[in-house]
């Protein structure tokens, strides 16, 4: 395998502890190719917990920018694949990439700080990757403290959530963007996620253009880490709430606004569209109304 390396883009926001995790799951990683390097690119959104400043002592090779809290997720991600396309962030205890030409990595690696990566993670992706060949995407599955896969690979219309095999990659159309491997090839088929999705959807989008333009996508046998934390908030399918408080969670810019809701279903659902993009405010109205007639 020729020399590799990693420019891992991750973004954080108010979780110290967890994006701490997170990096020191990174560092210890084993089984890499001799000569394997990282530069690590975070985006903080406007952390009020010292989440930049923790970084900066622990892990002081990590390239840390600061933003708005405003700034959602998918644009958090994209800025922190501009800055890595800079050539920053390297040297120090997470391998140090070189800090010399702009695009000297070799990969993308999309790390949700949510996730700790198991010890063998980056090997096994970078092992299907070379395996696979330099036109595929390689998803790393992401299971929970019970052992349920809880992000993966996605197929079909209704985004299935793909299992991971023992011992084979399975094929999957799209992914959840928590563990996910752009070889160079790719990113410069591909590009970074679209700007129209602010916070979702971006990653879902972005395999199906991937696809589209003849990439093959893969997720590695077994897990890749564990996600830790507690769930998500319940926004919209919060019990109790009413249909007007619940449709205007699952249009807000955290689950499925209009308009870029529209343009995904546009790009790859045609010619559904129309229902698919009026079903997840359909079920979300009926749900609401339910709750509210059994309490």
């Amino acid at each position: 395998m020729h020399s590799v390396h990693l420019a891992v883009l991750m973004t954080s926001h108010d979780r110290r502890a967890r994006t701490l995790s997170a990096l020191r799951a990174l560092e210890e990683q084993r089984g890499l190719p001799a000569g394997t390097t990282f530069g690590v690119h975070l985006v903080d959104t406007g952390s009020t917990d010292g989440t930049p400043e923790a970084v900066r002592l622990r892990h002081p090779a990590v390239e840390v920018m600061p933003v708005g809290a405003d700034v959602p997720h998918n644009q958090a991600l994209r800025i922190a694949s501009r800055n890595s396309r800079s050539g920053g962030g390297g040297g120090g205890p997470l391998g140090g990439a070189p800090g010399g030409p702009t695009h000297s990595w070799t990969h993308q690696l999309w790390l949700d700080d949510r996730v700790e990566l198991f010890p063998d993670a980056l090997a096994n992706l970078l092992r299907t990757a070379a395996a696979a060949g330099t036109g595929t995407v390689v998803v790393g599955a992401v299971r929970n403290a019970y052992g349920d896969t809880v992000y993966s690979g996605r197929r079909g219309r209704s985004l299935v959530l793909v299992e991971p095999g023992e011992h084979r990659p399975e094929p999957c159309d799209t992914y959840d963007g928590r563990v996910v491997l752009v070889p160079r090839a790719v990113y410069d088929l591909v590009g970074d996620p679209d700007k129209v999705f602010r916070h979702r959807m971006g990653d879902y989008d972005h395999g199906c253009r991937a696809r589209r333009a003849g990439v093959t996508v893969f997720v590695a046998p077994g897990h890749a880490g564990e996600c830790v934390g507690g769930p998500d908030a319940p926004g919209s399918r919060e019990p109790g709430i009413g249909v007007r408080e619940a449709l205007r969670r699952v249009t807000s810019v955290q689950e499925l606004p209009l308009h870029p809701w529209w343009v995904y279903c546009l790009r790859h659902t045609w010619p559904w569209a129309p229902y698919l993009m009026l079903s997840p405010y359909a079920r979300t109205a009926a749900r609401a109304t339910l709750g509210r007639l059994r309490g």
